[in-house]
């Protein structure tokens, strides 16, 4: 890319093994298989028009993108599961579990995966926000008066739960290698947007956090829900829930457009800090990756923005053979 041209804006996941990038056109997930070669999922993106409009809707948008988000990227995080179950099954169980793919049983396996995405999301963005209330009503009810303090405990019960669940996950080797793949992500998309070639060396230069980051937007929405559940009045543990659900929709919302705001600001200094806290729990989110890691993540971007610029040159994205390996140093 060149220096003086403006980079476009990408984001991604990490996946079990690989990283996934969403382009224009299409999302791309590369996996690193056992025997060493680089697989990916290429899937076009085939947005509803009704969804691109909600998408420019400040506050609505937010919503609209974390649930197709959540959808979308358990199916790339479905392909790298089954990619490492493939490469330790057996050749004769593999040739079985083929067949029945083959029956057009996947299609419903695919959409299954896809509502399970949105469903978990949502089944712990509603546990993380009324565990936390729970608790602050049980331990601190009769302490002290004041419902701004009340709520501003129940927002530090959740930091440190969201804190601690991410120290205790992070000590597994899987999720370990799954936070190195994150770490990986974000180096490449740091490397792209200062115009850098992507090699190895040049994408390892560079920080593995990034304002524009999920774990950026959970802690926004600590912060976020703390400002505006104090806005509110409660008598009793069940109205407090209910409150919290009515208004978990806005606080996702207003979270997403704080986002973007803290990415659009991170280069004026006396704005920057407004992105610290989520750059703060990226370190436990991502770790530093090894090279072979950063291969993955490079094959990714660069399968993503090839297939990109293919659909802007000719309106059609071309067919990709199964399980297609990719030299990642060829680009």
């Amino acid at each position: 890319m060149p220096k003086d041209s403006k980079p476009n804006i990408y984001g991604g996941q990490a996946v079990i093994e690989g990283v996934m990038f969403g382009g224009k056109h299409v999302n791309v997930t590369a996996v690193r298989r056992k025997s060493g070669e680089i697989t990916f999922l290429e899937v076009p993106k085939e947005d509803k028009s009704w969804v691109k409009r909600l998408r420019k809707i400040p506050l609505i948008r937010g919503i609209v993108s974390i649930i197709d988000s959540s959808a979308k990227g358990s199916k790339h995080l479905n392909y790298s599961a089954e990619a490492m179950a493939d490469d330790e099954t057996e050749p004769e169980e593999r040739a079985k579990q083929k067949e029945k793919e083959s029956s057009g049983f996947s299609l419903t396996m695919i959409v299954g995966v896809a509502i399970a995405g949105v469903l978990s999301f949502l089944f712990g963005k509603v546990v993380f926000t009324l565990v936390p209330a729970v608790v602050e009503q049980f331990l601190f009810e009769n302490a002290f008066d004041n419902r701004v303090l009340h709520t501003l405990v129940e927002g530090a019960i959740k930091i440190i739960l969201l804190l601690v669940y991410l120290w205790a996950i992070s000590q597994t080797p899987v999720i370990k290698r799954l936070f190195q793949y994150h770490g990986a992500e974000h180096k490449v998309i740091t490397a792209y947007e200062h115009g850098e070639e992507l090699t190895v060396q040049n994408v390892q230069k560079y920080s593995r956090l990034h304002y524009r980051c999920g774990s950026s937007f959970i802690i926004l929405t600590v912060i976020v829900g703390v400002i505006i559940y104090s806005l509110f009045h409660w008598d009793n543990v069940w109205e407090r829930m209910y409150i919290r659900l009515l208004l978990l929709p806005l606080v996702i919302g207003v979270s997403f457009e704080l986002l973007r705001l803290t990415n659009a600001v991170r280069d004026i200094p006396v704005l920057r800090f407004l992105g610290y806290p989520g750059l703060w729990l990226q370190l436990l989110t991502t770790k530093e990756p090894k090279d072979d890691q950063v291969e993955v993540s490079i094959a990714s971007f660069n399968r993503m923005r090839e297939l990109d610029a293919q659909y802007e040159r000719e309106g059609v994205l071309e067919q990709p053979a199964p399980n297609t390996a990719f030299d990642p140093v060829k680009g």
